[in-house]
């Protein structure tokens, strides 16, 4: 895969008062969360505007070790402020929950509320220093940055960790427009049925309903190449309100620096196979499959006869280090009867690195955001197969609107064990065919150009320098 040789986002000249602003960011206590902020942190640094990064220790913790894609030593320069909250229950993930969003995580979430003091405190003595303090904090942490609104020199931004997309459907729904089938959005969207528990939904109306009044924009991790109709349909659905929305995105590196000698064994592995002949297995840090689906995920990848990488591991708990995580049981001899063809990997892997590889010619995902993204830019076309929150609805725009997918699964049939055949035809479909090679080819123009967008001129760079330009006039 031909890699743009350029530094992403490096800073624009003629910006000045950089050292009067200072931007606080405060993720969400999940890793697709916590990632992309980090992310964020990194291009907004390169502007010389200095960052603090805002969370419990453990969470902070969790951020820097996973970083990945770039040189982990550059979080060095961004401000950690590592809040003590009360210990909170970590439960284990359950692979037998009807719903599979990643309620073991819920008391990790309530537990957010205790950053708001700690919050407040730290944004009152910043705006007692600074020209103008600019928080910009994820959807999900309305309530923690309340004191925000209180202080004249203090701009609030909201992230979104969710495609355009997901958001313009969230919208037409808060509204109650019926969606038409159209070029923008296609028939039988998936409802949001399935996608949470109870408790979350609870948690996510609380944050929603009482603060969104009080930002002054909202940040995406897109790209206008690839979501330029729904940033046009958010700004026009808020004109009235004056919000702005900018596409910063990709915050995820678009070239990989050189391997370290403690090189990945993965990587090693993935070196010597032809170019696009290996499919990357990934259902990301949240999902939690049970022994039945995973024997069957197991027996399709190997039947499919395709070169593979699967990243075996449990779900994440609140607490990442805290107690053993679950081995899950693979069929007797498994990894012998694939060795050559399949590799299983069983600790964190890097997925940045495993897609931007040459040999990696389709990634099977449950379709989170950041996966989603991170495939596009490296130009990998995805077997799409969600599992809970906003996965079902970028499985729609990466399979019916970009066209760089299939689907493994319909939502619709989201309580159903997806046999091994399923996963062979899924598969191969994806990996060899020709439908497979035009989605390859569609996918790999789509990176190219989203790679391109952060260099000067391109259009993410211009929507980054025009924010960088807003938050410090």
């Amino acid at each position: 895969m031909a890699m743009a040789n350029r530094q992403q986002h490096q800073p624009s000249h003629g910006i000045t008062k950089q050292a009067q602003v200072v931007v606080v960011m405060v993720p969400f206590p999940a890793q697709g969360h916590l990632n992309q902020l980090l992310q964020l942190s990194r291009l907004i640094l390169s502007y010389n505007i200095p960052v603090r990064y805002v969370g419990a220790t453990t969470h902070n913790r969790q951020a820097k070790q996973r970083v990945h894609g770039w040189d982990p030593d550059a979080a060095a320069n961004i401000h950690f402020h590592d809040i003590e909250i009360p210990p909170f229950r970590c439960p284990p993930p359950n692979p037998n929950a009807k719903i599979k969003f990643p309620s073991q995580l819920q008391p990790a979430f309530n537990a957010s509320f205790h950053l708001t003091e700690p919050v407040s405190m730290l944004l009152r003595a910043l705006s007692c220093k600074a020209r103008k303090v600019i928080v910009i904090h994820d959807s999900l942490m309305e309530s923690v940055i309340q004191e925000a609104r209180l202080l004249p020199n203090v701009e609030s931004y909201i992230f979104h960790s969710v495609s355009a997309f997901a958001v313009s459907l969230y919208a037409c729904e808060q509204q109650g427009k019926i969606i038409e089938d159209n070029d923008m959005f296609p028939r039988d969207i998936p409802s949001l049925e399935g996608c949470f528990t109870a408790e979350f939904a609870d948690f996510v109306a609380c944050q929603y309903n009482n603060y969104q009044k009080f930002n002054s924009g909202c940040v995406y991790n897109t790209c206008k190449l690839v979501e330029g109709a729904y940033m046009d349909f958010l700004e026009k659905e808020t004109l009235k309100e004056g919000n702005k929305h900018w596409a910063l995105g990709p915050f995820n590196p678009v070239t990989i620096p050189e391997r370290s000698k403690n090189k990945k064994f993965c990587l090693d592995w993935l070196d010597k196979k032809a170019r696009n002949s290996v499919i990357y297995v990934s259902f990301g840090t949240t999902t939690a499959l049970d022994d039945e689906q995973i024997k069957e995920l197991a027996i399709g990848l190997r039947e499919s006869k395709q070169n593979f990488v699967w990243v075996l591991r449990d779900a994440d708990k609140g607490d990442v280090f805290s107690g053993e995580e679950r081995s899950a049981e693979l069929p007797e001899g498994y990894e012998d009867s694939v060795d050559g063809i399949g590799l299983v990997v069983r600790d964190w892997a890097p997925q940045l690195e495993i897609l931007a590889h040459p040999a990696t010619g389709g990634f099977m995902s449950h379709c989170g955001w950041n996966s989603c993204l991170e495939s596009i830019t490296m130009g990998v076309p995805i077997a799409a197969w969600p599992m809970h929150s906003d996965q079902p609805r970028n499985t729609v725009l990466i399979t019916k609107i970009l066209k760089i997918g299939v689907v493994v699964k319909e939502w619709e049939l989201r309580d159903a064990v997806v046999t091994s055949n399923i996963v062979e035809r899924a598969v191969k479909r994806l990996m060899a065919s020709t439908e497979g090679d035009e989605m390859r080819k569609r996918a790999a123009e789509m990176g190219e150009s989203v790679r391109g967008s952060v260099a000067e001129g391109g259009v993410s760079r211009m929507e980054m320098e025009s924010f960088i330009a807003h938050i410090t006039s």
